[in-house]
């Protein structure tokens, strides 16, 4: 990965993180790596945890970040909340998947979408 796009995932990731304690999430863990990946943001919403994906692009071409969202990666982000909640023991509190699109282009402000239950886990 190129230090440009290092620097725009990292720029979305605060800027997600701001928004989302600005919505009374608590930030729980950033940049959490298991061993399928890396899940950009735990956080609690209330009595729920909270796995965020934060997509950042330059523009809202193709779609916008949010869709990048797609069955393969969501597979992948219900694999990596189960390894973080096999870490954690004890009963699993409620869960939800949730995506943050960032559109930061130059020149301009960054446009937000904060996708709450963004899609849900087949049974296991």
């Amino acid at each position: 990965m190129t230090r440009a796009r290092q620097s725009l995932g990292r720029l979305g990731e605060d800027l997600a993180c701001r928004e989302l304690r600005r919505r009374g999430y608590a930030i729980l863990a950033r940049r959490f790596r298991t061993r399928f990946g890396e899940i950009d943001v735990i956080a609690r919403d209330g009595p729920t945890l909270v796995f965020i994906e934060v997509k950042t692009r330059r523009t809202a071409a193709f779609g916008g970040p949010t869709a990048a969202v797609n069955t393969a990666k969501q597979r992948r982000l219900v694999n990596m909340a189960r390894s973080y909640l096999m870490g954690v023991g004890g009963p699993a509190p409620p869960c939800r998947f949730d995506v943050v699109g960032v559109v930061a282009g130059p020149g301009r402000p960054p446009i937000l979408e904060v996708v709450r239950d963004a899609f849900s886990v087949p049974p296991s």
